[in-house]
């Protein structure tokens, strides 16, 4: 299994884990419906050489992060655990971006202690909010890694543009944007995070759609190296870009075991290109 360095001292492997997938509902605004099922997958994630997992504290009101612990605390040595900040959940199905320095500095606290942590590997900004400078938000996590509460600063959904302030503040460890096989909207950020050595965290790396049926194109590239589409999709990830840190999720031991067999599948330079060539097309 390949590494990633993540703001130049967390070296983790290539293929992480999100724990999104663990809560109870298709909003993840409820906890797990069988927890000790969650707990299962969080411990064979780790089993299987996972040791960079991601969640957020919207997930299930922050219930995700304390599932977290409950799993897998005391944290073995080298086990990254990356969370996110400044999404709230005012009710099932609504999302709303809070930038506001107390806001961030309070989640913080309760990320620290539901992950019973007393330093956040990587603390990420789930959404800017657009209704504040982004500079400001940037330098709340940064005041926040100055305290030592955080290590790394990351953001999600963000464009270049917004990459290149907020890096004018402070360094930028990581970037998680929707990106797949399918789904190439965030290309230049990707691009972008290559030639600055930041890490490329894609999330829903793994939808495939139609084209992972089996007259599909990910389908037919799928069943020609003895790969499921899923499989096929994440080694096209691995192979995409050395920055490319994917975290696929499930909440199915299964689906786990199925998601990892993808560090085995290599990709021939055809079958490589036809895939790159989805988006054109």
């Amino acid at each position: 299994m390949s590494d990633i360095v993540i703001g130049g001292d967390l070296t983790v492997n290539r293929l992480g884990y999100g724990a999104m997938r663990l809560t109870g509902d298709p909003g993840m605004f409820t906890p797990p419906k069988d927890r000790a099922a969650a707990i299962a997958v969080l411990r064979r994630a780790v089993e299987l050489g996972v040791d960079f997992i991601d969640t957020a504290d919207a997930y299930a009101l922050g219930d995700n992060e304390s599932l977290i612990a409950e799993a897998l605390h005391p944290y073995q040595d080298g086990l990254v655990i990356a969370t996110k900040g400044g999404n709230t959940r005012p009710a099932a199905g609504e999302w709303v971006a809070v930038g506001q320095p107390a806001y961030i500095r309070q989640q913080v606290e309760l990320s620290l202690r539901r992950l019973r942590t007393e330093a956040i590997d990587l603390y990420q900004i789930h959404r800017l909010d657009l209704t504040l400078p982004i500079a400001d938000q940037i330098e709340t996590v940064a005041d926040l890694q100055r305290q030592g509460k955080i290590r790394h600063i990351g953001l999600s959904e963000v464009t270049v543009e917004q990459l290149q302030e907020a890096q004018a503040v402070a360094p930028i460890a990581s970037v998680q944007n929707l990106y797949n096989v399918v789904n190439r909207q965030s290309e230049a950020v990707l691009e972008y995070t290559a030639e600055q050595g930041v890490a490329f965290i894609p999330w829903l790396p793994i939808a495939a759609g139609e084209h992972a049926r089996p007259d599909g194109p990910v389908g037919k590239i799928a069943a020609e190296v003895g790969a499921t589409p899923a499989q096929t999709a994440l080694a096209w990830l691995l192979r995409r870009s050395a920055n490319i840190l994917p975290i696929p999720g499930t909440s199915s031991l299964a689906h786990l075991e199925e998601n990892y067999g993808a560090l085995q599948v290599e990709l021939t330079d055809a079958q490589f290109e036809a895939l790159t060539d989805l988006a054109a097309a």
